[in-house]
């Protein structure tokens, strides 16, 4: 049996197969099966599916209890191909790229369908049955040319196969979902909000809070609205541009403290309050739906439930089940390990060399053992802060490790002038891009009026999933071509630390095969295995194997090391 087949979905619950040969092409005869399930199960030596599209086939397969070892997402593909070619932002459907292969017109996109709460991704989703099985085929085999003329056709075939194993994991999360206690999350909703008032209304903490905003600027504020705070605070001679907190808390106002309370209490009772907990939760599972790569820079985001941004009190309700362990693991700064990878700067790599802190080793070459002006520097060559201080730290970073700062000037540079900038395997960065302040913040770096920083959070935080689907948009950001430059400098970093997170992901979903455990949670350098307490060592173990491999295919060669703290327990906020 060929080990590459493609699939294309029939009505009436059947499919349409064919076994490919190594130029994509058909290498035997078209094969009519009544049951989709069925085809693919009977099947157990194809070592990779072709299909138009993972959210269309994989959920069905999973809901049957059938799982594939690869697949090759077209529709995908297509999207990679597009970027890569400068064609960003055309049309990503099969049915698009076959008229562009037959020089017809070009249908555009189906709208992104939204999330229902609760919903099991496309499960539910009326039947589509996408493209004919011939024309299926004709696309595949011409995306393969199209590899073959990539910049760097090896690391674009691997980038294109990481991307459709993310695919897999992404559905198959979707599936497991994430164990959640709901009675933690009322316990610890009551703790934070108080109690809930008929009719909807702000929760008896809240209200509290508003009275004495209300009171300290005497007279009625709603701290809801930040038009409100503004104008209050404006009455009282302190002018405001926005009610972000860092700007807030420069302020000696006697509002400040319980505004600031409110905002925090307002957001949890908004984004993970009983309505969401109602919304979301299902027999002890939350399911959002993962995305993979739903950012022009790889990251994965989700489609409504805003798990990327989970607060660490909410993470209380995430328990595993009796008997079973959390493996929570977080890579150690993982985006300049990465720049020392893509760059091959020598001085960078033999620190990133070493599993140990990379920041004090940096320090300890350049800024006299000050860490935290290590951090800023490295932060800030990757984020783009090049005034103030931050040019100060630039310089001396420069000094030190000129490879690995030239490859991000470079990029800039390459932004600033409207070109393609890539990632290491190839994902390409469209020459509109750029990003907003808001994502700066997000990484610790302050985007204030004194301020020029900013192109995207940094490992271990997260935003709301829709903003940061808009703020890396193309067409989305400034059209500033400073801003353009920024983005394109934390491009090739984030971009190809979101390549090697697909890849680890690929290696630690084959490392779990054989066992009980599932990934539940992946979240830019996070991942979360649920696994039964005996399976916890070995999880650990497949963790850091699943890393080392993944830098080892993704940069080559190199003495970069990507370790990652780990930890085992019941409750997920107990892990950091």
């Amino acid at each position: 049996m060929a080990d590459r087949w493609a699939l294309a979905p029939a009505e009436g619950g059947g499919a349409e197969l064919v076994a490919l040969g190594s130029d994509g092409l058909p290498a035997g005869p078209v094969v009519r099966e009544p049951d989709l399930v069925a085809a693919v199960r009977g099947r157990p030596g194809v070592a990779r599916w072709v299909w138009r599209s993972t959210a269309e086939v994989y959920p069905r397969l999973l809901a049957a209890g059938v799982r594939v070892e690869r697949c090759y997402d077209v529709e995908d593909a297509e999207t990679l191909l597009l970027g890569h070619e400068g064609r960003y932002g055309e049309p990503r459907s099969a049915a698009a790229a076959l008229a562009r292969l037959r020089g017809g017109p070009v249908p555009p996109d189906p709208p992104q369908r939204s999330a229902a709460p609760g919903a099991q991704s496309s499960l539910f989703e009326p039947e589509d049955t996408g493209l004919p099985l011939a024309d299926l085929v004709s696309v595949y085999a011409e995306q393969q040319r199209r590899h073959e003329r990539a910049e760097h056709p090896d690391r674009m075939r691997l980038l294109t196969a990481a991307e459709s194993a993310g695919m897999l994991v992404a559905a198959e999360m979707n599936q497991a979902g994430l164990p959640w206690s709901a009675d933690v999350h009322r316990s610890v909703l009551h703790d934070l909000l108080g109690e809930r008032y008929a009719g909807g209304g702000e929760p008896r903490r809240l209200a509290e809070l508003a009275d004495e905003v209300s009171a300290a600027f005497g007279r009625r504020v709603r701290p809801d609205l930040p038009a409100d705070v503004i104008k209050a605070f404006a009455q009282a001679g302190i002018r405001i541009k926005s009610t972000r907190r860092w700007e807030i808390e420069s302020i000696d106002h006697p509002a400040v403290k319980p505004l600031v309370e409110y905002k925090k209490l307002y957001r949890i009772w908004v984004a993970h309050g009983w309505s969401w907990l109602q919304d979301w939760v299902r027999e002890g599972r939350f399911r959002p739906e993962f995305l993979a790569g739903g950012t022009v820079t790889g990251r994965w985001v989700t489609n409504g439930g805003g798990a990327l941004q989970i607060p660490k009190v909410i993470r209380r309700a995430v328990v595993a089940d009796p008997g079973w362990r959390l493996v929570v693991a977080d890579a150690d700064q993982m985006e300049p390990r990465v720049l020392a990878a893509i760059s091959r700067d020598p001085g960078l790599m033999e620190v990133a060399g070493r599993e140990t802190d990379l920041y004090q080793s940096v320090s300890d070459r350049a800024f006299s053992g000050d860490r935290a002006q290590a951090k800023l520097a490295v932060l800030g060559a990757v984020y783009g802060q090049t005034s103030g201080d931050g040019l100060k730290n630039l310089a001396a970073l420069r000094r030190r490790f000129p490879r690995a700062v030239a490859y991000v000037d470079d990029a800039a540079r390459a932004g600033e002038e409207g070109r393609l900038v890539r990632t290491w395997l190839g994902r390409t960065c469209p020459p509109a891009a750029g990003a907003t302040d808001d994502a700066t913040e997000e990484a610790g770096i302050p985007s204030g009026p004194s301020s020029s920083s900013g192109a995207g959070p940094a490992g271990g935080t997260s935003g709301d999933d829709e903003a940061e689907s808009r703020s890396w948009a193309p067409g989305y950001a400034s059209s500033d071509a400073r801003a353009r430059g920024r983005f394109a400098r934390n491009f090739v970093v984030q971009g190809s630390a979101a390549d090697w997170a697909l890849l680890l992901l690929a290696a630690l979903r084959r490392a779990c095969t054989d066992m009980a455990a599932e990934l539940v949670f992946f979240q830019h350098d996070e991942v979360i295995v649920h696994c039964p307490e005996e399976e916890a060592e070995a999880v650990v173990a497949a963790i850091r194997e699943a890393a080392d491999l993944a830098g080892r295919l993704t940069f080559g060669e190199t003495p970069v090391r990507f370790p990652f703290t780990t930890a085992v327990v019941e409750c997920y906020a107990d892990a950091k």
